[in-house]
């Protein structure tokens, strides 16, 4: 199965995505990506696996038109909202295994949280450093270890229990990255070396805990194993588990740490 085959998502779920999990998890995470990349004013920035696009729009704020920014996601629910808020950077329908760019054609390519759910990592690892400038630079993040995500624990357990050890597998994908050496390996297998792994403290935070469960469950696939009783016993056992991590007025905010990978053109590459 292609990726473009494999994850296809509608208009009102990329609304969504963008409405929740942005401003909730990835908002955070851009700036400190463009960060990472070095992105200055003259860069032809990548941004692989955009999304809706928030950290295609954090690098189109640092270079000098924003049209020097391509974003590219293999689904295009997530580009309509991302031409949509940012129509001046350039969105692209792509496969991240097969980057419709010449080699060489960028100074910064970038991926932030869109590795771990790509069919082919290392083909796409591969793929980001052939269209990277030699003397460009690469950074990718991911989530980091299962363990340091305390509340996606909690409510793992939760999910499990109730609904059987797919429904754990859901909330557990995007966190398969988050072993160390695994995730050097990975870039070692593509032909990229002298990587740097930093490991980034950061948060999720959602206005209450009934808002987190219906935003993991309702934008998941994680919907389609539970049942309206199954839902209701899975929010109520969350609110109790969750209690520690909420603040006065309800808030939720529960750790969420990631690697931040970056690595430099020729110097990157394996010999």
């Amino acid at each position: 199965m292609t990726e473009r085959e494999s994850w296809q998502v509608s208009g009102a779920a990329a609304e969504v995505y963008e409405r929740c999990f942005v401003p909730a998890i990835f908002g955070q995470w851009a700036p400190r990506v463009v960060d990472a990349a070095g992105v200055s004013s003259a860069d032809r920035v990548l941004d692989v696996g955009c999304g809706t696009g928030i950290l295609a729009r954090a690098a189109a704020d640092r270079v000098a038109a924003e049209a020097q920014v391509t974003g590219l996601d293999v689904n295009e629910g997530m580009l309509a909202v991302a031409r949509r808020i940012r129509p001046g950077v350039g969105w692209r329908q792509g496969d991240a295994a097969a980057l419709p760019f010449p080699d060489d054609s960028f100074d910064v390519v970038m991926s932030q949280f869109a590795l771990m759910f790509f069919p082919d990592r290392v083909a796409a690892l591969r793929e980001m450093r052939r269209v990277l400038k030699p003397d460009g630079r690469l950074a990718v993040a991911v989530w980091g270890p299962l363990e340091r995500a305390t509340g996606y624990v909690v409510l793992t357990g939760i999910a499990e229990r109730r609904c059987g050890r797919a429904a754990a597998d859901v909330l557990t994908a995007p966190f398969v990255l988050g072993d160390h050496d695994a995730l050097v390996g990975v870039f070692h297998a593509a032909g990229i070396g002298d990587v740097s792994v930093e490991l980034r403290p950061g948060t999720v935070s959602f206005p209450a805990v009934d808002v987190f469960v219906e935003t993991e469950v309702r934008g998941s696939p994680l919907e389609t194993l539970l049942d309206e009783e199954g839902y209701e016993g899975l929010l109520a056992e969350a609110r109790d588990a969750l209690r520690p991590f909420c603040a006065d007025d309800g808030r939720v905010t529960m750790p969420l740490d990631a690697y931040v990978v970056t690595a430099r053109g020729q110097a990157a590459i394996v010999r």
